[in-house]
């Protein structure tokens, strides 16, 4: 029996990381930058009114005030994007609004409610500053600022800022597209009427949503029989549009665990027992140079092990560090027991008050009870030369998604 770390560590190892993609700034969201990109020109690109207003001299309204209000003629609006009004001398004033550019010889901004608001000529009752209102060019960003470095995951706000300088299009490693296969003959598609002994495939669903919250691409692919000839044609159509594939099912040591029986000795795949529960069963390598996870069928053991183990090498396919979920030290509010030389990840419900991280352990912790994991937002991780964890004693509690 090998540990989570050999197991991991081989994963890893094997993974290749996608090449490189120029997309489109919206087809790029959720990648990962393949290259630094930094702004042409400075943000803001020139002087701007950061309210509507009044532009000024401030030393034309330094005695203003409600009882000596200063009156000054206006000699014309400045709207974002134009450049009507380009200066303006002393002892006049010309409307202004939020973003449009600071006119030569202004330099302060009066806001209009601390005016009458008038348009031919303006009473104005609070003296300002020199700089009173403006957004100085650069003050965001410098030119030549590198604003996002190689590495960098793109979000909406990091797709905002490549908007911002400019950049329709950048260099990025795509999300990873990752198919899903759920294998039995027992599985039937939710909202199918079920013949006894058969059950709603509820693994393959889960993994492809938990793909995308892992920031890949998912594809769901209809469940298949434990008919070898079709799984393994199946699995080998899937390769044309994934850059990995996950199964669930069909690895254990029974009579028909198909996926077992049809990958072992094809490609890299192989099979091991890894020192955990749930999720003892695992398999893993390369069809025709596809990385392929074959995970346990219970739906508990299919779940933790693909945050264990195929969430980091999604990361690592995308070229960042391949981290595991979060995890905190949490105070466990009761004896919990752990077999011996394993890792146990028990579901469980964390929570934070004034005395910190507290952790209460699920009551179902079988492999098949999905309703304990559908509730949990953590996993309590028991080391291996653990066998117990006592109340009142803090423990390592890995934070699930949300």
């Amino acid at each position: 029996m090998r540990t989570v770390e050999e197991h991991l560590a081989d994963i890893l190892a094997a993974v290749p990381v996608l090449p490189p993609l120029d997309l489109a700034l919206l087809e790029a969201g959720g990648g990962v930058l393949a290259e630094d990109v930094a702004s042409p020109v400075p943000l803001p690109p020139f002087d701007n009114s950061a309210m509507d207003g009044y532009a000024v001299v401030a030393a034309d309204i330094a005695r203003a005030s409600e009882e000596t209000p200063v009156t000054l003629p206006v000699v014309g609006d400045i709207l974002a994007g134009d450049g009507g009004v380009a200066a303006i001398r002393p002892g006049l004033t010309a409307r202004i609004m939020t973003g449009a550019p600071l006119p030569a010889g202004a330099d302060a901004v009066v806001p209009v409610e601390w005016t009458d608001g008038g348009s031919t000529s303006v009473r104005i009752t609070r003296s300002a500053p020199s700089g009173n209102y403006i957004r100085r060019a650069g003050e965001d960003i410098l030119e030549g600022q590198v604003v996002a470095p190689s590495g960098t995951r793109l979000g909406a706000t990091q797709l905002g800022m490549m908007a911002a300088v400019g950049k329709p299009r950048v260099m990025v490693r795509p999300r990873p597209r990752v198919v899903v296969l759920s294998t039995g003959n027992e599985l039937r598609e939710p909202g199918s009427t079920l013949a006894p002994g058969q059950i709603w495939d509820s693994n393959s669903f889960m993994l492809t949503a938990a793909v995308i919250e892992a920031g890949g691409v998912g594809y769901r692919q209809t469940t298949v029989g434990d008919e070898p000839d079709k799984v393994l044609e199946t699995l080998e159509d899937q390769l044309v549009r994934a850059d990995a594939v996950v199964t669930s099912g069909g690895v254990s040591m029974g009579t028909r665990d198909v996926v077992k029986e049809v990958l072992t000795g094809t490609g890299t795949v192989k099979f091991h027992k890894v020192a955990m529960r749930p999720g003892k069963p695992q398999g893993f390598g390369l069809l025709q140079g596809t990385p392929i996870f074959t995970l346990p069928g219970n739906p508990v053991s299919a779940y933790v092990s693909f945050q264990v183990f195929v969430r980091p090498a999604l990361r690592a396919m995308q070229g960042l560090p391949p981290e595991p979920l979060p995890t905190v030290s949490a105070l466990l509010d009761r004896d919990v027991k752990s077999p011996a030389g394993i890792r146990h990840y028990l579901r469980a419900r964390l929570s934070y008050g004034p005395e910190g991280y507290a952790v209460s352990p699920a009551e179902g912790q079988g492999s098949h009870q999905l309703g304990s994991l559908a509730s949990a937002n953590a996993l309590i991780v028991l080391p291996e030369d653990a066998d117990v964890a006592t109340a009142g004693s803090h423990v390592e509690v890995m934070r699930l998604p949300s």
